[in-house]
């Protein structure tokens, strides 16, 4: 087709078009005004269906409180729980060195953001916890549900699936409660209770070939909205996709979907940060994938080899402690059990970790930070927040177990059902000294009109959009992995944008646009969070690099960030020094 007839056809299609007609109004296929509202009464609310959500409820029913379990998703099915398949135990008999030393080690990796009491934590519990989970069935089946309804079940713990928690209730100065809508009817619950126990995961910004499409951060943005501290937002979790169906989730995780839970012993290493981030803004992307780091050398600074693109062919970058240096990538899990459907397909799929199979992407879990280095700020070693009565468990709680980069295979998912134990015993025994609080008409009426608000809007956008804005401006490697400051201020003006007027114009016209519009309103908040604590950290450490700031600064970033809303609504942010517990 010439120029001259492509413009005809331009200005054809521009004439049909009736500029001044009006916008076309939001019609819901289902009426806001029909939602009915129920309220339901426990002692410890327990959010979420994972392994920390999982501990939480059977260690606070047999400490001897009622509790009730609530989950966006299905229990043993939620999150990022059942794509996890190592578990991690310390058992004092084979172990190759003490908790003492085993501690001290994680803090060497993690050049000093590690808490080790969390750390401690993980060592002494660990082996109970898996024993618990051996009783239960866990290790017999690649899927989890039935052996987590075991326990549930057997102590009679009620349990509500496929319910979006959108709002923590606080009155009188702590927690008591949470509402959100079913995904299924058009039902509104409010659950009234004298402890909450987050265990809603971390969250991404739905970024391909990573399971993490159905975490968006929710219990940490609901929580940072009563008054929590949110911490860790700085950090990023370095997973890989593989570069040939890089956005099939499935594909990327090479049959460890089939494969049965296998039990990990010490092994410490310094793992899945920003190392291939960095070589590929150097070098750029190779035909075959970014490559690992540390993988074969090249021929020098600057200069491509034939195979994908190592560390050893760049200055600079991210520091790895002498100690843990090595080639490769992390090491291959175990030989897993064969099971029916590792059977069927197990001759397709090869074993290993995530994306770490040929060549490779990144940005397949664009938006999470290492594992339990981000969520809420602890004040004590029970993973109680800064709210009272307010606790939080593996990855919604910032406990930096393992500081700002992956320490121990397996050890994410342990943490998770540690400190889940932990957190949901402690809420129980809170609970018997709390008073119940009954809550004004008027506020669970406030929390409703807030909940159905994208419903009722006429006009405005949709999640699907904004959220593609977010991702196209937050994903890029240039701002969330290697960073500088000049980008970084560049993407918060349209994160801020996004905050200040796409939010309160997010449009559903069903549960499900319903649940995305709130998905998508934490996901810019956590994105804001962020940038805030990138800018903030002058320098780099671990999983967070620094291209204006490349060295780490212990002098004066030997502290954690934190982050907490004033009484103005305005995000602030403030250092914790490693080792102390917050004011």
């Amino acid at each position: 087709m010439g120029a001259a007839a492509g413009t005809l056809l331009g200005a054809s299609a521009l004439s049909a078009l009736n500029l001044n007609a009006a916008p076309v109004k939001n019609q819901p296929k289902i009426n806001p005004q029909a939602f009915s509202s129920d309220q339901l009464e426990t002692d410890v609310l327990v959010i979420g269906g994972g392994m920390a959500g999982l501990f939480a409820a059977v260690k606070a029913h047999d400490a001897g409180a009622r509790v009730l379990i609530v989950s966006k998703g299905r229990l043993g099915s939620s999150g990022l729980t059942p794509f996890a398949k190592g578990i991690f135990s310390y058992d004092p008999a084979t172990a190759n060195m003490s908790i003492d030393e085993f501690v001290a080690k994680v803090s060497e990796s993690s050049l000093g953001s590690s808490n080790p009491v969390f750390t401690r934590q993980l060592a002494e519990y660990s082996k109970a916890r898996v024993e618990e989970l051996k009783s239960w069935g866990f290790f017999d089946s690649a899927l989890y549900n039935n052996s987590f309804m075991r326990p549930i079940e057997a102590r009679g713990i009620p349990l509500h699936e496929r319910i979006m928690i959108t709002h923590l209730l606080k009155e009188q100065g702590r927690v008591v409660g949470a509402s959100g809508f079913s995904l299924d009817d058009n039902r509104i619950l409010h659950f009234r209770a004298k402890t909450v126990v987050l265990c809603t995961g971390s969250g991404g910004f739905k970024s391909s070939g990573f399971p993490l499409c159905d975490l968006t951060h929710d219990g940490t943005v609901m929580a940072y909205k009563i008054g929590a501290k949110v911490t860790g937002k700085e950090w990023n979790d370095g997973h890989p996709a593989s570069a040939v169906n890089s956005g099939s989730c499935y594909d990327n995780w090479h049959g460890q979907v089939e494969e049965k839970p296998n039990i990990t012993s010490v092994d410490i290493h310094h793992d899945l940060g920003v190392d291939m981030n960095y070589t590929a803004y150097v070098l750029g992307p190779s035909s075959q994938g970014m490559g690992p780091p540390g993988g074969p050398a090249g021929k020098g600074p600057g200069e491509r080899s034939d195979g994908p693109p190592s560390m050893e062919q760049v200055s600079g970058g991210p520091y790895v402690p002498e100690a843990f240096r090595r080639a490769g990538g992390p090491p291959p899990m175990p030989p897993q059990q064969s099971g029916f459907l590792a059977g069927l397909f197990g001759d397709k799929k090869p074993s290993g970790p995530p994306g770490m199979q040929g060549p490779k992407v990144g940005g397949s879990s664009a938006g999470m930070a290492i594992h339990k280095s981000e969520g809420l700020v602890p004040v004590d070693e029970t993973g109680l927040s800064t709210v009272p009565g307010l606790y939080a468990a593996g990855d919604a709680l910032g406990s930096y177990m393992s500081g700002g980069i992956y320490t121990q295979i397996g050890s994410s998912l342990a943490g998770s059902a540690v400190q889940g134990a932990i957190a949901g015993e402690a809420a129980a025994k809170a609970s018997q000294k709390a008073m119940a609080v009954e809550l004004p008409a008027s506020k669970f009426a406030a929390v409703e009109e807030e909940i159905l608000a994208p419903l009722q809007r006429e006009r405005g956008y949709s999640p699907a959009w904004v959220t593609q804005v977010l991702q196209s401006v937050m994903i890029p490697n240039f701002v969330l992995y290697i960073k500088k400051e000049r980008l970084m201020q560049a993407a918060l003006a349209y994160v801020e944008e996004l905050r200040e007027h796409h939010v309160p114009m997010l449009l559903a016209d069903d549960r499900h646009k319903l649940r995305l519009a709130h998905e998508t309103e934490n996901m810019i908040i956590t994105a804001e969070m962020k940038i805030r604590a990138s800018l903030m950290r002058k320098e780099s450490r671990c999983s967070h690099y620094r291209l204006d700031y490349p060295e780490v600064d212990d002098v004066n970033w030997r502290a954690w960030i934190n982050i907490w809303q004033d009484e103005k609504g305005q995000m602030q942010l403030e250092k914790q020094p490693f080792g102390t517990w917050p004011v």
